[in-house]
């Protein structure tokens, strides 16, 4: 049952928001709360795992690796920032959040979603490099570039992407509170001020199509030119073994921003799609992901793999302090 607006208001409006999450479902939705937590489940240990063994392992302290660690932190992020709310609301009926602290997971969504694009475009400027100009390879991917990677990455988006919760603030929410959402989406709490909210859409929509759109462009851009050096190749089965270092890339890639497209096509046609698809598929794209990231890397890429059997080998045999 949807919980109804609270009446009750501050100077700055409703006291707090209400989260309904699939409201077409609301008598059994607490039944995906145990594959979700699955999910959230295996995309934290998996993602821990990838980052202990590149912290254990000296010979992954290398940019690549450093890359993919970075990934690890951003996924743990998508799920920390989301999971544990949407639990409290299909378990324990915990709808209600303080309007700071949803402004503060809308921030947080917003610019993981950001960081982890733009690593994307790092590790695809890595395969570039590696495969294109192989002999400045050691010289261009240094440790030194990744820190400035690093600090590009979190400041690029941490300050465009700030004014998207701070415009949201400031809108005034005269009596409604429920957000049909499971969580704080800038879209769905935006929907419900009271006052003119134009301005917070395009500058959102600016924001992300700028960001993410110039991400996916410069992927695409690094993987043509890839695609044809690789093709003047004249060994034989170079070809394949170039593409072997990007399959994993490309995987993930190709997942992360096919659900974002299939999210704005849904969003397109609200009217003749069930409400709830387009919430469960933003469930699913902050966790699918951290869930696939480290176990494709971690089956298709020896290092790692070599690295976790070594890991746990070590965890068995270790002498237990009684």
């Amino acid at each position: 049952m949807i919980m109804p607006s609270v009446n009750t208001t501050t100077a700055f409006g409703v006291p707090n928001f209400v989260l309904v999450c699939f409201t077409s479902i609301q008598s059994w939705q607490h039944w995906l709360s145990i594959p979700l937590a699955l999910l959230f489940f295996v995309a934290f240990v998996s993602n821990i795992t990838i980052l202990s063994v590149i912290q254990r392992e000296h010979a992954l302290h290398e940019p690549m690796y450093y890359f993919l660690g970075l990934l690890a932190v951003f996924d743990l992020g998508l799920c920390t920032s989301t999971m544990p709310k949407i639990m409290g609301i299909l378990c324990l009926d915990m709808k209600v959040i303080d309007l700071p602290a949803c402004f503060l997971q809308m921030y947080l969504m917003n610019i993981l979603l950001a960081m982890e694009s733009a690593t994307f475009l790092f590790m695809a400027y890595d395969r570039y490099i590696a495969i294109c100009n192989p002999l400045r390879y050691s010289i261009v991917i240094t440790t030194r570039f990744v820190a400035k990677a690093i600090v590009f990455i979190v400041l690029r988006n941490a300050l465009l992407l700030l004014p998207v919760p701070v415009f949201a603030a400031r809108l005034q929410y005269c009596s409604r509170n429920v957000v049909e959402h499971c969580f704080c989406t800038s879209a769905a709490v935006t929907s419900l001020a009271c006052n003119n909210r134009t301005f917070n859409t395009l500058y959102q929509l600016t924001v992300a199509f700028g960001l993410l759109g110039s991400d996916l462009i410069l992927i695409v851009v690094s993987y043509c030119l890839i695609l044809r050096v690789v093709m003047m190749f004249q060994g034989e089965g170079a070809a394949a073994k170039a593409f072997s270092t990007c399959s994993s890339h490309l995987i993930l890639i190709s997942f992360f921003y096919t659900v974002l497209l299939v999210l704005i096509f849904t969003a397109k046609f609200e009217k003749v799609i069930p409400h709830d698809v387009p919430i469960l598929l933003n469930v699913l794209h902050f966790l699918v992901p951290p869930v696939l990231n480290p176990i494709v890397y971690g089956v298709r890429t020896t290092e790692i793999k070599r690295g976790i059997i070594k890991m746990i080998r070590s965890e068995i045999t270790a002498p237990r302090i009684k």
